[in-house]
């Protein structure tokens, strides 16, 4: 008999959005590959008034178009997928807490849901009130009904243990692939020179430190381009904010979706400046890490158990990260060795083949789906 999945909470696959697409993407090949029957739902535009069905390659994807757009469009899309998993014969792995309310209804039929947690979305400064409480409901209700909850760090497995078992927790990171080699040739049209540059990539929000990374870098002249991929918007004030502090030695390349693009500005990077403050074990980061980029990082325990203390130094606001940029600038031996570091952190910890091995363990265990021998009402306490 076929062990069989259902994943929820992407957008699909393929991965053309953000790291749970790419995860999903991964883990959905990989378990085919092992004999498994995978199937993702993936959110579509309303080209189409029903639900469909594809194949794509071994991985059966159901599409489901909505008429919304933005977050309220996930929000339908989210649903539809719980209603048409609670059908299925099937255990389901959630990427995400956000709608965990609607995932309720695969458990009151009995069927198991583990929950990759990711971080805690209502300590975003981006989100309002409404938005937080909404988050901070949900994360509770994934926690009380899920059968199993995944961490993708040490700090997040922490947090959770103070909403349910510690037992009922595996902390399980996210993987990202080793890049050894890349050709130069997408650098011309950026007008960019493999080493002489340093990237950023996250979305423009002040909780990402986008605006202390730009006026560190550009506080004096450095002989160096600080290339920062992100869409800005000119009627966002703290866009405009980030804009106005920037040197002409920062450029602004907008959002870059093409992963062979990304991969190539990557490898090529003097450094990776990363300045997220919260989270858990962010996507870019990891990848950072398997590109073999030097890491200057906003400095939080998210950031310094995935990085640690060889392949990162840390800043806490622009004059530091000003005077960590000077450092690395002026002394490219100590970024050769964080070179080197970053890429045996990566190998013990994030690589693919081992995040995915040990996703499939944990599965196995709740498939088929045994209930739990203490009970529906021990997943309420």
């Amino acid at each position: 008999m076929h062990k069989r999945l259902l994943i929820l909470g992407t957008r699909g696959v393929p991965a053309n959005h953000g790291g749970f697409e790419t995860f999903a993407e991964a883990l959905s090949t990989y378990l085919v590959q092992k004999g498994w029957r995978v199937t993702v739902y993936c959110q579509e535009d309303w080209n189409r008034t029903t639900m469909y069905e594809t194949m794509w390659g071994r991985v059966r994807r159901v599409h489901i178009p909505v008429k919304q757009t933005g977050a309220l469009g996930t929000i339908i899309f989210d649903l539809k997928a719980a209603l048409h998993a609670r059908k299925q014969p099937t255990m389901a792995l959630t990427l995400g807490y956000n709608t965990a309310i609607f995932n309720v209804l695969q458990r009151l039929r009995g069927k198991a849901n583990l929950f990759n947690m990711d971080g805690i979305e209502y300590r975003r400064a981006k989100w309002g009130p409404v938005a937080k409480l909404w988050f901070w409901v949900n994360e509770r209700i994934a926690c009380w009904t899920g059968t199993h909850l995944i961490a993708d760090h040490p700090d997040i497995k922490a947090h959770l243990a103070t909403r349910t078992r510690e037992k009922r927790i595996t902390m399980i990171p996210y993987g990202a692939d080793v890049i050894t080699d890349s050709s130069t040739a997408p650098l011309h049209e950026f007008g960019l020179e493999s080493g002489k540059f340093s990237t950023v990539i996250a979305r423009p929000e002040p909780e990402n430190s986008i605006l202390e990374i730009v006026q560190g870098f550009s506080q004096q002249p450095r002989g160096h381009t600080l290339v920062v991929l992100g869409d800005f918007d000119e009627n966002n004030t703290y866009h405009q904010q980030v804009l106005a502090s920037a040197s002409s030695e920062v450029k602004f390349l907008g959002a870059i979706y093409d992963k062979p693009t990304v991969r190539v500005l990557r490898y090529h990077s003097y450094l990776y400046v990363h300045g997220h403050q919260v989270g858990g074990t962010n996507p870019s980061l990891v990848e950072a890490l398997g590109a073999g980029n030097p890491v200057l990082a906003h400095d939080n325990p998210f950031n310094r158990w995935v990085a640690g203390a060889d392949a990162a130094v840390y800043f806490s606001d622009s004059a530091s990260c000003a005077a960590q940029f000077t450092d690395l600038l002026d002394h490219p031996d100590h970024a050769l060795a964080m070179k080197k570091a970053a890429r045996l952190r990566h190998a013990e910890q994030f690589t693919w083949e081992l995040v995915l091995a040990e996703y499939e363990k944990l599965l196995t265990r709740y498939n088929p789906y045994q209930p739990d021998p203490e009970g529906w009402e021990d997943y309420l306490e």
